[in-house]
């Protein structure tokens, strides 16, 4: 058994971070069950010149950057799902599906937008690509605007994966916003939720502002605030008794710190739900020569987690999270139409 398998053999679903055609066969043949994608990997896929001559295409049929952003991304959405439908077919809907992320520049800071207009947006723009797709996720962030939107779409039968998840509160209102769309669309049978949990951002945030934390903490809030969030889920849909799992999502899994193993939030969530790991951390797993059993309802010594409660405000932690996380969420999407822009250029000579 590989390191990986035994990840996915202990419990844990395995997605890639990424629609890169080639690293989705090759994860998929590794184990992988589902992707994800965003404007960085359609970006990095593009730099490779790899999609050149779907761009040239894109831009015969007179479609401006935006546009081409969108249809590209589409695409390769689709080669994926059409990779991990198999999973979807034989779990009935529990797993295989693959990330479609909506615009990010909803979320701009300089976007003067009114909130109930973005929020239309988001419902807008999620029924337009999810609407009729088998193993399409549709990600929401949990911002004020995608919050507002996540009950009207679930009730349109739209499966969801809210991200730029950092605390509590944040999921508990997607969750509950969730429950209720899920109840107004009825056909509970069918209805599958994900919840994207980011890790490493968290314990980045700890090193910087809060340097008081004991050597055992810093480096743990993160974690520990994962493995909350996921027993608070697991408890929440118990109750609901559904047929599919309505799963956390281990997201952000690669480690920031040179000195950290890039194992290190592989190994600390493993044995159930899901992870999306860029492909790095996977090769890494693989390599690491390890066996991974389940570790996700194991938490650090009692003293470490008082000491994180005691120490970390959380909605201090969500504000700055969340004021980095939106400038980290449209930035990507200027430079993707910005190289859209420039490869017009490359390829009308």
């Amino acid at each position: 058994m590989t390191p990986l398998q035994s990840l996915i053999a202990c419990g844990t679903k395995v997605w890639l971070d990424s629609i890169d055609p080639e690293l989705v066969a090759r994860n998929r043949a590794l184990g992988a069950t589902g992707a994800t994608s965003n404007p960085i990997i359609i970006a990095d896929l593009i730099k490779t010149g790899r999609f050149d001559q779907p761009l040239a295409d894109l831009i015969r049929q007179g479609l401006d950057d935006e546009a081409i952003a969108w249809q590209l991304t589409d695409q390769l959405v689709r080669q994926a799902q059409k990779v991990f439908e198999p999973v979807w077919q034989a779990t009935k809907g529990d797993d295989g599906y693959v990330s479609f992320e909506l615009d990010p520049l909803l979320e701009d800071p300089s976007n003067t937008m009114p909130l109930p207009e973005r929020t239309r947006q988001y419902v807008q723009l999620g029924r337009k690509w999810g609407l009729g797709q088998t193993n399409r996720m549709i990600k929401i962030p949990a911002t004020p605007a995608g919050l507002g939107a996540i009950e009207e779409l679930a009730a349109a039968g739209v499966t969801l994966n809210i991200t730029l998840t950092f605390t509590p509160r944040q999921y508990v209102a997607a969750r509950d916003a969730m429950w209720r769309g899920a109840q107004k669309y009825g056909r509970l049978e069918r209805f599958k939720s994900v919840y994207s949990i980011f890790v490493s951002r968290v314990d980045v945030y700890s090193e910087q502002h809060l340097p008081q934390l004991s050597s055992a903490a810093q480096g743990m809030v993160g974690i520990v605030n994962a493995k909350k969030i996921w027993d608070m889920n697991r408890s929440y849909w118990a109750e609901k008794k559904l047929p599919l799992r309505q799963e956390i999502i281990f997201a952000s899994t690669g480690t920031k710190k040179p000195e950290d193993s890039p194992t290190k939030y592989v190994e600390a969530f493993a044995g159930s739900d899901i992870e999306t790991n860029p492909p790095a951390t996977n090769e890494a797993v693989e390599k690491s020569g390890r066996t991974f059993t389940r570790q996700v309802d194991q938490m650090p010594a009692a003293e470490v987690v008082r000491e994180i409660e005691r120490v970390v405000d959380m909605q201090h932690l969500e504000d700055v999270l969340m004021s980095e996380g939106i400038k980290k969420f449209a930035d990507p999407q200027k430079a993707l139409l910005k190289l859209i822009a420039e490869k017009r250029k490359t390829l009308a000579k």
